[in-house]
């Protein structure tokens, strides 16, 4: 049902990993003869998050978000400083349930939508405890 299980906090001067780097990108076709090499290292903090002080990562159970590319066991890097915006994947605690969900805003209401047709819309009636907890900026996928 797209559950998350167990926040972990990302602390302040904390380096999540320092990888090396190709100088060029990786062709999906022929193979080229400069990929031999690197040059250098990456910080992957400063390309998937923004606001250390305010990102977490989550760890999804299920299959509602498939749609999405988001599948159980992947993990989700989430902001819960950015405004929650119509289409934003984003973690959510309804009615004391945290789920992942598509956030719909329409005119007739709220909806958290999954990205998996096997699974209804949830229509968040008026008088539901809803609360966006952060948004979904990446998710780290295993292949």
């Amino acid at each position: 049902m797209g559950v998350i299980i167990g926040p972990r906090v990302i602390d302040a001067g904390t380096s999540l990993l320092s990888v090396l780097i190709s100088p060029v990108p990786v062709a999906a076709g022929y193979p080229s003869p400069a990929q031999d090499y690197f040059d250098g290292r990456i910080d992957l903090n400063e390309h998937l998050i923004k606001d250390i002080t305010s990102t977490y990562v989550v760890r999804v159970s299920g299959d509602s978000m498939e749609g999405a590319g988001i599948s159980d066991g992947d993990e989700l890097i989430v902001n819960r400083a950015l405004e929650p915006r119509d289409g934003c994947v984003v973690v959510a605690v309804l009615d004391g349930e945290l789920t992942v969900k598509r956030l719909r805003v329409t005119p007739s209401g709220v909806i958290l939508q999954a990205d998996n047709p096997r699974y209804p819309d949830i229509r968040v009636p008026a008088l539901s405890d809803l609360v966006i907890w952060g948004v979904a900026t990446r998710c780290l996928h295993h292949v």
